[in-house]
């Protein structure tokens, strides 16, 4: 049942009122929030088979329960611009799914639907992806194409109350979210949540995802990830992305890999990384109400501390408001 804060009046008011105004009354079926949440930021310089190692100290940190499982690991592959850090590492995601089989998973799989390139094999190719992927057999799912189901929505911000959405990820046991952090042209940042826009299906709903875009991206995002549950996020933050992302800004080093058992803890802790303020990002403001926590005090920091940078990312002129040096100054 979805719960309205709206008394009185009629429902006809309460849908116009949720329309300019979309994130005063709460939406969602029941707050979720664990009791804490763990974080950790762990350094790392390159991209190479050394990352295994950094990705097995980080995992082993939270003790996962991944044991005869299936894993289900959703990187950020939106399309193949040469030389621009748009896309979640592969060697990131290889040493991702190699530690989880050796943590037992039952299966482990690679998934996602980019949301600009329609051929999602030229993206895989060019990446270096569908190589890694061979040498080390790890299955690879096209979610703009797989088998969908009607699912319905655990929240009603974009009021689309449905989602069809590929069987592949209802079916997964345990889903890793695992972005390359950017900035974004429409939606102030995308970390874990909006990363999970690709396992909505191009062929059902265009790209880049177009019903999400008219419904309101921050909406969708709220709406999408209360229903898909990210169990994990793996953040790529080692080379990230500012200014006009997610494919036309420039490169921003931060040398980290951030981990989360909660994705609000895991956004709001990379947001504070790109020095930008977690509560003027729509999305993780209405989530932090019901999903996880973006407050510091409610998340445990298992490794790194989490430090704002000498000058925040650079975003387009939309979202200066993000910036803790914007903040500031008012």
């Amino acid at each position: 049942m979805i719960r309205y804060a709206a008394h009185g009046g009629s429902l006809g008011f309460a849908g116009r009122a949720a329309n300019s105004l979309p994130f005063l009354l709460p939406r969602y079926d029941q707050d979720r929030r664990p009791a804490r949440s763990r974080v950790a930021i762990l350094l790392a310089t390159e991209y190479s088979e050394r990352i295994s190692a950094v990705l097995w100290e980080g995992l082993r940190l939270f003790n996962l329960e991944v044991a005869d499982k299936s894993v289900l690991l959703k990187p950020n592959l939106v399309d193949y611009i040469p030389g621009a850090p748009i896309n979640t590492d592969s060697f990131l995601i290889v040493a991702a799914a190699d530690c989880f089989r050796r943590l037992g998973a039952k299966r482990v799989t690679v998934a996602e639907g980019p949301g600009h390139q329609r051929d999602t094999q030229l993206v895989l190719q060019m990446s270096g992806l569908a190589r890694h992927l061979k040498e080390q057999r790890i299955p690879f799912v096209d979610l703009n194409r797989d088998d969908v189901v009607k699912i319905r929505l655990r929240a009603d911000y974009s009021r689309l109350r449905h989602l069809w959405l590929p069987r592949t990820v209802l079916e997964s046991d345990f889903i890793v979210s695992m972005p390359k952090v950017k900035t974004h042209h429409w939606s102030g940042v995308t970390l874990s949540m909006k990363n999970m826009f690709g396992v909505v299906p191009g062929v059902k709903y265009g790209w880049p995802k177009n019903l999400l875009h008219w419904r309101g991206i921050q909406q969708s995002i709220v709406d999408l990830v209360a229903t898909v549950p990210i169990h994990f996020v793996i953040a790529d933050a080692i080379v990230g992305m500012e200014g006009n992302g997610p494919l036309a800004g420039t490169a921003r080093r931060l040398d980290r890999i951030v981990f989360s058992d909660d994705p609000v803890a895991a956004d709001a802790t990379c947001a504070r990384l790109m020095g930008l303020m977690p509560e003027r990002v729509s999305h993780l403001a209405e989530t932090a109400k019901f999903l996880g926590h973006a407050a510091p005090e409610r998340i445990d920091q298992l490794a790194g501390p989490v430090r704002f940078p000498s000058f925040p990312f650079a975003t387009v002129p939309e979202f200066e408001r993000l910036s803790a040096n914007y903040a500031s100054q008012q």
